[in-house]
């Protein structure tokens, strides 16, 4: 099943994400990802949804989780659209931010393999 083009209706709040990052993101992006060797994207708009980081490449859509994705209704939401995205070939990682905050470097290895798994299995 094939990407459906996003709403265009999304594009200003993509920009908007991409300018008000939160801590860990911003960490993320710029220690990490806006240098890696394979293209990854900020805030990139999948349908209906608006992706932390995604490698086009690897079809892997990178979340970043804060407190509010393990409550009941946060749950069920990203369970739905991951659900989605694995329906468009689209594998989600998702981090905490906690990991990030406190073992940043097996964040990167985490990601790294996972990018490397994904473009071999693609």
């Amino acid at each position: 099943m094939a990407i459906r083009k996003h709403k265009k209706e999304y594009t200003e709040r993509a920009k908007e994400l991409r300018k008000n990052m939160t801590s860990q993101e911003r960490k993320l992006w710029n220690s990490f990802l806006k240098n890696y060797p394979i293209r990854i994207l900020r805030q990139k708009i999948l349908n209906y949804y608006i992706i932390d980081f995604y490698c086009r490449k690897a079809n892997l859509a990178i979340e970043i989780d804060g407190n509010q994705h393990y409550t009941e209704d946060g749950l069920e939401y990203d369970k739905e659209r991951d659900n989605l995205l694995d329906a468009y070939g689209v594998k989600t990682l998702r981090i905490r931010n906690k990991e990030i905050e406190q073992d940043f470097k097996n964040v990167c290895e985490k990601i790294d393999l996972e990018i490397t798994k994904q473009i071999a299995l693609n």
